[in-house]
């Protein structure tokens, strides 16, 4: 079953969203065409007050644009309140443990929390100790909202998902992890092109396998060859330090016209989930270039976030 042929039953079984691995085919689906239910009626200025009286904790540990953006701007568009949490101006891990700070934000009429941070076991403690939704913004393990925010762009463009081809060209990171565990499940052709040195976790590329069709490899012509979608994210997470070495071993991954050539086809699209670094993983004739969309793509995370919060939060 594609995503063309699902019927919405306006529910997901799992009250957080901690990682796409938890969720299943039809509970992405689910997301996905709520996004563009709620995007068409934003665009047609139809208001939707939904979570009128909720409020989102949003903790941040890492600096950020797009997620503190989108999700502020989402709940305010849906008549909730959101509550800008600095992680540095909290006692969050350092004075006092996880598991209390759960349990505290639980009893603060708060109805939901958004954290974006380094640390994939901090979300997971949020979530078994407290007693509302957890929605994760970005760990250095999984980004499962902006690849949401992909695949919406994806569906928009091409008008499906299943039996598409999706490559993502260079580190191994939480992006990578993320687009096979999503793009896995939902039958799409799922290619990792990096070097060996910094290819993804092992235990997250063998659980993607038993979902679907993935292949890492170093072999640039072979991952690329016939891609619907080239992505691609910075050489540098935020938090790592410039690393020559690392640089050298991954400018041969470099997205650039030739690369984009490579596919065979016109009409393929790029992705990034910026902030970008024009010369770096990406050129600048690419990224600003007719087959980028990374600003619908930026866009969409409004719109997906949109449809995780009235998912998690209105019922």
């Amino acid at each position: 079953m594609d995503i063309t042929s699902y019927k919405p039953i306006g529910k997901l079984n799992n009250k957080h969203l901690l990682t796409l691995k938890d969720y299943t085919k039809e509970e992405i689906y689910e997301i996905l065409l709520l996004a563009e239910k709620v995007k068409k009626e934003y665009k047609n200025g139809i208001k939707n007050n939904a979570l009128a009286g909720k409020t989102l904790a949003m903790i941040f540990s890492k600096n950020s644009t797009r997620t503190r953006l989108s999700f502020e701007m989402g709940m305010l568009q849906l008549g909730g309140y959101p509550m800008f949490l600095n992680a540095n101006d909290m006692q969050l891990g350092r004075n006092e443990p996880i598991s209390d700070t759960a349990k505290i934000i639980s009893r603060m009429g708060i109805d939901g929390i958004m954290i974006r941070t380094y640390d994939q076991n901090d979300l997971e403690l949020l979530a078994e100790h407290g007693s509302i939704p957890v929605i994760n913004g970005l760990t250095d393990l999984y980004h499962p909202c902006q690849i949401l925010a992909d695949l919406l762009t994806v569906y928009e463009r091409f008008g499906r998902l299943k039996g598409l081809k999706l490559t993502y060209i260079g580190d191994g990171n939480n992006m990578a992890h993320s687009y096979m565990i999503a793009c896995a499940k939902l039958g799409m052709d799922v290619n990792i092109v990096c070097p060996s040195e910094y290819s993804p976790l092992s235990s997250i590329v063998e659980y993607s396998k038993s979902q679907g069709s993935v292949t890492v490899t170093e072999n640039l012509d072979k991952g690329v060859t016939g891609a619907d979608v080239l992505c691609t994210d910075v050489f540098f997470s935020m938090g790592q330090a410039k690393d020559p070495k690392k640089e050298a071993l991954l400018m041969p991954y470099q997205i650039n016209d030739a690369v984009m050539k490579k596919t065979g086809k016109p009409e393929t699209i790029f992705l990034h989930c910026l902030p970008a670094h024009r010369g770096e993983e990406v050129t600048a004739s690419v990224i600003d270039g007719p087959q980028s969309f990374v600003f619908d793509e930026a866009e969409n995370r409004l719109h997906a976030q949109k449809a995780v919060l009235l998912l998690l939060l209105a019922t």
